[in-house]
């Protein structure tokens, strides 16, 4: 059995939107069925060919007649996939959740808290499933390292040390590239490297431990200077269990492509995680010899294994740690459609998404003070 689902975007080339559509595919539970891929008639119109969107009577010229004419379907489509530019996210999924379609949208959920908060009363109240694509968190071997810390083998977490990498922006910038949307102040943004990948970063902290965030104090940069958003961002945070950590994400750091790691140590132990080998974790116990764990071999958790598609040693990357998202998601909507509640679904949800919502400004605030404690 699949589920019927719709796109929102992804039709300009945009890398990301192509990702949910292979990511959706990989789960094996959604058929691509509706769609509206970009505001340009004829690109649509070439993005639902290459995408094979099978009934042209459902490519659309806009959400709005998308989410009218869907949710009026007695075949409508069941999910819908938001694919676009930050500044639309709290609109569009409004308009979905209305017509009483689960909604996937990619991170940060809002640009305000006010707008994250009400579309979880959204959600919640109609009963609907609501994903966050924070794609790191599909990785099979951050599903391990949470296994762990819930099994108690690094003993009390004690400190966590996380960091995001890149140097996109002054790639583009050096090669006269035309700032992008993420930059654009009249659209409402407040911050780019804090918001773009540094939520990234609160998830993993949570995803891998099961602790919150509680405040920050941030140093936000401007590198180079004349950038209206900062591009370097440095925080310190408080753990829901009272530990300390450290958050550091940068999009003009020279030499990094995607260099996701984190660290969580306990008083018995640590982890690591780095992206540039997913399928890998270090871990090491106190007194005893570093272990290099990988993905699915018969010691990992159900969890992880359960994220795990390819025999050991075989790499698996961004594609299936989307898949493994859309398949938790895809999972739960298949469930309610079957009057069933106890299944274990794995995937960020709406209240993630809130929660990063509400990082992005409790850093922007801290910085705007003058580096100070900021509660979240």
């Amino acid at each position: 059995m699949y589920l019927r689902y719709g796109i929102i975007g992804g039709g300009n080339g945009a890398f990301i939107g192509d990702v949910h559509r292979k990511g959706a595919y990989l789960s094996g539970l959604a058929k691509l069925t509706a769609g509206c891929f970009t505001r340009d008639p004829q690109k649509n119109i070439e993005c639902a060919k290459q995408w094979n969107l099978e009934d042209n009577e459902r490519l659309y010229a806009n959400f709005r007649e998308m989410a009218d004419a869907e949710g009026a379907r007695k075949d409508g489509i069941e999910f819908v996939s938001i694919t676009t530019p930050n500044d639309t996210h709290y609109e569009m999924s409004k308009a979905f959740l209305e017509k009483g379609i689960h909604v996937m949208c990619d991170k940060p959920l809002t640009l305000t808290i006010d707008e994250a908060l009400e579309l979880e009363e959204l959600a919640n109240s109609k009963n609907l499933c609501f994903g966050i694509t924070y794609s790191y968190a599909g990785y099979a071997m951050i599903r391990q390292m949470r296994s762990m810390v819930e099994a108690g083998e690094l003993g009390d977490i004690v400190n966590i040390v996380c960091e995001y990498p890149q140097d996109w922006l002054l790639l583009r910038l050096d090669a006269g590239g035309a700032p992008q949307w993420r930059l654009d102040t009249s659209r409402g943004a407040i911050s780019l490297a804090t918001g773009d990948i540094g939520t990234h970063m609160e998830h993993l902290v949570y995803s891998t431990t099961g602790l919150e965030i509680t405040e920050v104090l941030a140093r936000l940069d401007h590198i180079p200077p004349e950038l209206p958003l900062e591009s370097n961002s440095t925080v310190m945070f408080k753990l829901s269990n009272g530990a300390p950590g450290i958050l550091w994400c940068c999009v003009a750091a020279i030499g990094h492509d995607s260099d996701v790691r984190i660290r969580v140590y306990g008083t018995k132990g640590s982890l690591e995680w780095f992206h540039g080998t997913p399928g890998l974790l270090k871990f090491a116990r106190f007194k005893e010899p570093v272990q290099i764990l990988a993905m699915n071999r018969p010691y990992n958790s159900p969890e992880s294994l359960a994220a795990s598609h390819l025999p050991a040693g075989h790499p698996e990357g961004y594609y299936e740690a989307f898949g493994n998202i859309y398949e938790g998601f895809c999972r739960e909507i298949l469930d309610k459609k079957a009057g069933k509640t106890d299944g274990k679904y794995i995937y960020p949800k709406v209240s993630d998404g809130v929660r990063g919502v509400k990082f992005i400004h409790a850093c922007v605030k801290s910085d705007k003070d003058g580096n100070v404690w900021t509660k979240l």
